[in-house]
């Protein structure tokens, strides 16, 4: 069964509703970390409720990128990863650190990428006025959100939304195709 840590850095609503999907054996594999960047975040609470260990690497402890990827890669390495999959973490990794897992780093973005790409997706699309974003899982590459896609989603923008009601169903699609798209991953289709 493969083994895999969740990346996180804030409230961990994606890495939690995969972990349910793991301990529910919707998910064929093992929730064996999560790690957060930062110290007293919400996902850790979470982690803790689930059963799931869980590490801070805070990357204000390190004086460069290379040195917090280095003490990253230690504890996968320690905890003999298979795979990574970062939910809600919000640090741009090295190449190195890329390249070193490539094939094996997965993420989730909020938009179609390759629009809108980067931290700000949702508010750069609403401000962009587009018809419709959506929701996209992909590799890890050495660019910002330029990875090959794994499962991308559609989700219209409705003539009464806000930003806020469209950033609720982008959230709630996240939680079906995140779950997809591992499996895919997983049973390497």
């Amino acid at each position: 069964m493969k083994r895999i840590a969740f990346l996180v850095s804030g409230s961990g609503t994606n890495a939690e509703n995969l972990i349910k999907k793991i301990k529910s054996g919707e998910i064929h594999a093992e929730a064996t970390i999560v790690i957060s960047n930062k110290p007293g975040v919400k996902a850790l609470d979470r982690a803790r409720e689930l059963g799931v260990p869980s590490a801070v690497i805070s990357h204000k402890d390190y004086a460069t990128r290379e040195l917090f990827d280095q003490a990253l890669s230690e504890c996968l390495e320690k905890h003999k990863v298979d795979l990574i999959v970062l939910a809600g973490f919000m640090r741009v990794l090295t190449e190195g650190f890329v390249k070193k897992y490539c094939g094996r780093l997965i993420n989730i973005h909020p938009a179609l990428l390759p629009a809108f790409p980067g931290a700000h997706a949702i508010k750069d699309a609403w401000d962009a006025k587009v018809k419709e974003t959506g929701v996209t899982v992909h590799f890890v590459d050495t660019g910002v959100d330029t990875g090959p896609v794994i499962l991308q989603r559609t989700v219209p923008v409705l003539p009464h939304d806000t930003l806020e009601t469209l950033e609720a169903r982008i959230h709630s699609l996240e939680y079906e195709i995140y779950p997809q798209a591992l499996n895919l991953v997983l049973s390497k289709k």
